[in-house]
Order: C-alpha cells, then sequence, then structure tokens
C-alpha cells in the first residue's frame, strides 16, 4: 500500500495525487489536512491544521527551528496531533512506501519510521538545509518536469535518484482533437484547423476575434484586476477568457483548445494541463517561495515550449507577447509533456512499492521464523 501526502496550499498537489492514482495498482491512502476530495475512491487520513498559531506568536515560536526545517513552531498542538496521527497510521497499516508533496517536515517524520519515502520535486532554489534533507533521504525524487528544466546542476546523488516523467495531467490521456490556430494579415485574423484544410467557402468579413485563456491558480496571485484590464484594452481584436478559484471553468479542456493563446501562472500543474493541450501559451511567473513559478517560467522559455516572463508585464508590451506565443505554437510542448507522466509515475511508484513489498514481506517471516527458534 502507497500513502500519499498532499500539502494543502493551493489545488495543484491535491490534483496531482487524482491524476497519477488513476493509474495505479498499489491501493492508496490520502494524507493531507485537507479533507478528501470529492469521489475519491479509497482510504483518507486527515491531519490536524498546523497553522493555527497567531502570527504574532509565531515569530517568537523558531518556526525554522534555526533554519533546519520549514515549518516547526514551537508549542504548536497542530504539530503534535498530525505527527500522533501519522505515526500511528505508520505504525498500523505498514505501508510500502510514502509519496509526500510536499513537506520537509512529513518526509523526515514518515522516514525515521523506517518507510521509504518518495519526493516531489520542486522546481526554484532548493539547496537550503531543509530541503537538502529531504532530498538526501528519499528513496526517489519524482518530478512532474523534464530533466533538462531544472535539474541540469543538481548533485549527482540527487540526478541518480530523479524520476523526471514530464507534466503531470489530468488530461494526459487525452488527444487534442481540434486546433484552432490564427493567420494574421492586415485585416485581421482568419480561424483554421492546424489538422487539416482551411474551409472552403468565401471567407468573413469581419474575422472572430482571436481567443486569450487566463488561467489563475489556488495559491493566489500578484497581479491585479488593473493589470489584466489594461492588457486586454491594448489588444484589440483579442477576446480574453478568465479562469480560476473565483470564476471556475464549466469545461477546462474545452476552455484549453478553443484558445488561440494561454496566459498561465507559472504552476505545476496549470503548466502541464497547457502542455497537454500543446496550446500557444504565454507563463507568467507569480511570486512563491523558492522563486518555484520563476523557474519554471525561464524553464519552458529555454525549452522553446511557451513564452515565460518572471512578472506580469506592461500593458504595452502584450500584443507582442502574444504574437511571439503564436509564432513559437503549442507544439514545443512536447519537450515539457509525453502525455505518459500520471502513468510513468505511477508505474514507477508501483515498482517501487512492490520491490519494497516483498523486503518487508521476507523481514518479517524471517522474524518469525527466528522468534519460532527462540521459543523451542
Amino acid at each position: 500500500m502507497i500513502g500519499w501526502y498532499v500539502h494543502h496550499q493551493g489545488l495543484g498537489h491535491l490534483t496531482r495525487l487524482q491524476a497519477v492514482a488513476e493509474h495505479l495498482s498499489s491501493p492508496v491512502t490520502g494524507i493531507s489536512s485537507l479533507p478528501a476530495p470529492d469521489g475519491w475512491p479509497s482510504e483518507w487520513l486527515q491531519l490536524d491544521r498546523d497553522d493555527r498559531m497567531p502570527a504574532g506568536e509565531v515569530v517568537r515560536a523558531d518556526p525554522t527551528a534555526g533554519d533546519v526545517l520549514h515549518w516547526v513552531p514551537r508549542h504548536d498542538a497542530g504539530l503534535a496531533h498530525r505527527a500522533a496521527a501519522l505515526t500511528e497510521w505508520v505504525a498500523r497499516t505498514r505501508p510500502s512506501l510514502v509519496v509526500v508533496d510536499v513537506s520537509v517536515e512529513v518526509a523526515t517524520l514518515v522516514r525515521l519510521c523506517g518507510v521509504p519515502v518518495v519526493v516531489l520535486a520542486m522546481p526554484g532554489e532548493r539547496t537550503d538545509r531543509a530541503h537538502v534533507l529531504a532530498y538526501d533521504l528519499a528513496d526517489a525524487l519524482l518530478a512532474p518536469w523534464p530533466e533538462a528544466a531544472h535539474a541540469t546542476d543538481w548533485p549527482g546523488s540527487w540526478r541518480d535518484k530523479l524520476w523526471a516523467v514530464g507534466g503531470i495531467s489530468r488530461f494526459d490521456d487525452r488527444v487534442p482533437s481540434r486546433r484552432r490556430t490564427s493567420l494574421g494579415s492586415a485585416a485581421g485574423c482568419i480561424e483554421a484547423l492546424a489538422d487539416g484544410p482551411r474551409p472552403s467557402g468565401p471567407e468573413p468579413d469581419e474575422p472572430s476575434p482571436r481567443r486569450v485563456l487566463v488561467l489563475w491558480g489556488g495559491g493566489g496571485r500578484s497581479t491585479s484586476a488593473a493589470e489584466v484590464a489594461a492588457a486586454r484594452a491594448a489588444t484589440p481584436g483579442w477576446e480574453w477568457v478568465e479562469r480560476g478559484p473565483g470564476s471556475p471553468s464549466p469545461d477546462l479542456w474545452a476552455d484549453l483548445e478553443s484558445a488561440d493563446v494561454v496566459v498561465t501562472h507559472g504552476g505545476q500543474n496549470a503548466v502541464a494541463e497547457v502542455a497537454a493541450a500543446r496550446r500557444p501559451a504565454v507563463v507568467v511567473a507569480q511570486p512563491r517561495p523558492f522563486d518555484e513559478q520563476m523557474a519554471t517560467a525561464a524553464a519552458v522559455d529555454r525549452l522553446g515550449a511557451a513564452v515565460g516572463v518572471r512578472a506580469w508585464p506592461l500593458a504595452t508590451a502584450w500584443p507582442g507577447l502574444l504574437e511571439r506565443a503564436l509564432d513559437r505554437g503549442g507544439e514545443g510542448w512536447r519537450r515539457w509533456s509525453t502525455g505518459q507522466g500520471a502513468a510513468s509515475a505511477a508505474a514507477r511508484l508501483d515498482e517501487l512499492a512492490a520491490r519494497h513489498d516483498r523486503h518487508d514481506r521476507h523481514d518479517r517471516h524471517d522474524r518469525t521464523g527466528d522468534d519460532i527458534r527462540t521459543a523451542s
């Protein structure tokens, strides 16, 4: 059995678990301070929260233990309750391994219980003491991005256990059926299908506007509504549609396929969804710890998958950015996403779980034999 810890911040960690769990042969137990998502088919261990201490008290509670860890404020009752629940679950169920997405403290606690750990490898600067601890103790580092994106300057000990499976998306099993592209001209733009000939007949007098799909995540944003409005005003001939926690998409795949250009934040799951749909894109980094989204925006730009920028650009830059994204196209996403990321991750986890399950059975058999010989 596999345990899978899900961090409560944002929506991407939970979405990633659901995408991979569909492909797992091993039974999986979700572990989080979040409740089980609707339709979750198996066990779920809901932990106490560890972030209820008033902000004024946190500063005095040494939350990083002298920069050794990320979040362990002294005398936080939630920390003790969640640690007790997690270790009791480990002792009772004896999982073959636990996937941690993401928490240095959970990874360390589980490994202290003698359980193999697979840590989700994240973009950005991860050379602080806490991340080094988690990455060093992990049996494997599961990366939902290609190795060339972030791991080229990693130490050899990390690369040796890296599973760089590429983007992990809930849409990995879909093949984009309709490509909407734009044929620019002085008069405007004409829609066409990239996988077939243009329809016959006269061209419309008033071509439909090209569409920008803007994707926001659940982890917060620094870009204001006024900045988006200014970009919209600066790009006549483009229709802007926003989707996010406040305006969820009724059908995200359809939204992606109908977009000429997707403008997305640099979160791993949003980028993976766009990659799965192979849409031209501008990836705009939002502020995150360890410069995670800046690293992703730089990587997609460097690999030619999309246009990446470090922050929301000035309104005057948007006409050129959208045209650059169109010129680059969406096929560069093949360097980021194989379309098999979730299935590949599941296969690796199943293999590792089976290997450790065999070791555990042999260990229990050997100890039972020793007990019998001692008793006789």
